[in-house]
């Protein structure tokens, strides 16, 4: 267990924010790898193929199963990759659709005992919606997710959005991530609903 899902543990739902090259993307890819090895992911910003290419870099796992919703191809018919694996969603805008196709994988059986969940990012859902319905939309997903056991994961650009919004999106989750770059080294510590914030701790 690395030192961020031992800190996460009790949480069903977990918000990942931080600056640019800060980390979050990769403890994204980490603790979903940790947690199971069929994450399905809901990519707001990278191509199918883009996210199984750094999810293997990231974790060194060939063997993850990783089942993404793809916002961002927009020619199906040139990417094979992982065909039956991929469900193409037009628009990051288009949160119906979002939510149709995560209920369907969640419906539809499969090998759901090492399943769980994560959103990349909420930053580019707000550049169609406003918060209100972002943290919606969110909070509907984790407690989906939840209901079949399944953990969830999300990222937020934390220099992208002012504190209202942070505050806003932030209310969806059990437990708050940030991350941080301190000289040469990435750090992260949790703020949980009622306690505190940990000390910061390099990864």
């Amino acid at each position: 267990m690395t030192p961020l899902s031992a800190a996460v543990e009790a949480a069903d739902s977990v918000l990942l924010t931080g600056p640019p090259m800060s980390g979050e993307y990769d403890l994204f890819h980490r603790l979903l790898h940790e947690w199971a090895s069929s994450p399905i992911v809901i990519s707001t910003g990278r191509t199918a193929g883009k996210v199984r290419t750094d999810h293997e870099r990231i974790t060194g796992a060939a063997d993850d199963r990783v089942v993404v919703i793809d916002c961002m191809t927009r020619d199906r018919e040139l990417s094979a990759d992982g065909a039956d694996e991929t469900r193409y969603v037009a628009s990051p805008g288009n949160l119906t659709d979002l939510g149709v196709q995560f209920t369907e994988l969640v419906e539809g059986g499969g090998p759901t005992a090492s399943r769980a969940v994560g959103l990349d990012s909420l930053s580019q859902l707000l550049m169609f919606s406003d918060p209100e319905r972002v943290h919606r939309f969110a909070r509907a997903l984790a407690t989906q997710a939840a209901n079949e056991g399944w953990p969830f994961v999300a990222t937020l650009g934390s220099t992208m959005h002012d504190e209202s919004v942070r505050h806003t999106l932030h209310e969806a989750f059990d437990a708050l991530v940030e991350t941080r770059v301190k000289g040469d080294e990435r750090q992260f510590r949790v703020r949980e609903r009622v306690d505190g914030p940990s000390d910061w701790t390099t990864f």
